[in-house]
């Protein structure tokens, strides 16, 4: 049984968290207008800090993820493409002369041969894949929450770390995904906003609204390079390899790969885009564990954080 005095928290703390929580919402306000989903997320982090002290354990191990989606959504107040050009002709010639595919004539790059030769069971295959990118890797950290909580701050950590990697890239490479070229040509249009592209064959299979809605939030359509989308099961791939059995690293072997043909096939990513993803994935976890884990000051902070989350 839990003791009292792990339930119990001082005044400083909570005035501490209540501030930190009226802090963010108006800086999203200010930024990125009010949402709900805002709201929701203060409300799951203090539900769960102070509802007992497995949940704020849980919260607490969880929390770099809660930083991600935080950045991610406050790029909208800043989108790349006022920083730098935006890629469109040049990727997509460049795409064409790599991978070209020849049929009738002309040369076609992979998403428009997949865009003429779709297949409704291919739809549903891969909208199941492009699916897993979000709850895979949350449910992977959830099993780890459980299993070995060190390996699930490291995880969350390279998690968070290639993700910058891939933010560093989106605004010093501002590039167009595929359906933006197959919708608008090459021409550069501001605050286009996001598209299902080859999901809404999915969402029109089962009569759905999931990937429409899951889009119509997306932070900027011209951050198709790297696909981090390709890059997140490969994190959870690598370090499945010492903490789940063969038949589960198999199925996310399988899951990874499905997500980088589905990037494709769903015109959301050239193939360029998807191997630049695998690349900041590896270069992100290597990065991490060759250097970041050695460093001090890191290695203390994570051993300090590990003090909070561990049972």
């Amino acid at each position: 049984m839990e003791t009292n005095s792990k339930t119990r928290f001082g005044r400083k703390e909570i005035i501490f968290t209540t501030l930190a929580s009226i802090a963010y919402l108006l800086l999203s306000a200010l930024l990125v207008g009010f949402k709900t989903d805002q709201v929701w997320l203060i409300a799951i982090f203090n539900g769960c800090y102070y509802a007992s002290w497995g949940t704020r354990r849980f919260i607490i191990g969880f929390s770099i993820f809660l930083v991600y989606w935080i950045i991610f959504d406050y790029m909208k107040a800043a989108p790349n493409y006022m920083f730098f050009k935006v890629h469109i002709a040049d990727i997509y010639e460049f795409e064409k002369n790599l991978f070209g595919i020849h049929e009738g004539g002309q040369i076609l790059t992979p998403n428009e041969y997949w865009l003429a030769h779709s297949q409704s069971w291919i739809d549903v295959m891969t909208g199941i894949f492009y699916l897993c990118w979000v709850p895979v890797p949350l449910l992977f950290a959830l099993y780890l929450f459980f299993t070995d909580r060190l390996a699930l701050l490291h995880f969350a950590a390279t998690f968070f770390f290639v993700n910058l990697l891939g933010f560093v890239l989106y605004y010093t490479f501002p590039a167009a995904p595929p359906w933006y070229v197959q919708l608008h040509g090459f021409e550069f249009i501001a605050n286009t906003p996001g598209n299902t592209a080859g999901l809404a064959r999915f969402d029109a299979f089962f009569q759905s609204n999931i990937f429409h809605s899951i889009y119509s939030k997306g932070s900027n359509v011209f951050a198709a390079m790297p696909s981090l989308h390709s890059a997140y099961p490969l994190i959870v791939l690598y370090y499945s390899r010492h903490h789940v059995n063969r038949f589960f690293q198999v199925v996310f072997a399988i899951i990874t790969v499905g997500i980088w043909f589905a990037a494709v096939y769903l015109s959301h990513h050239y193939v360029v885009d998807v191997l630049a993803g695998i690349s900041t994935a590896i270069a992100g976890i290597f990065i991490y564990r060759k250097y970041l884990m050695k460093v001090d000051f890191y290695d203390r902070g994570i051993q300090w954080l590990y003090s909070f989350v561990r049972g």
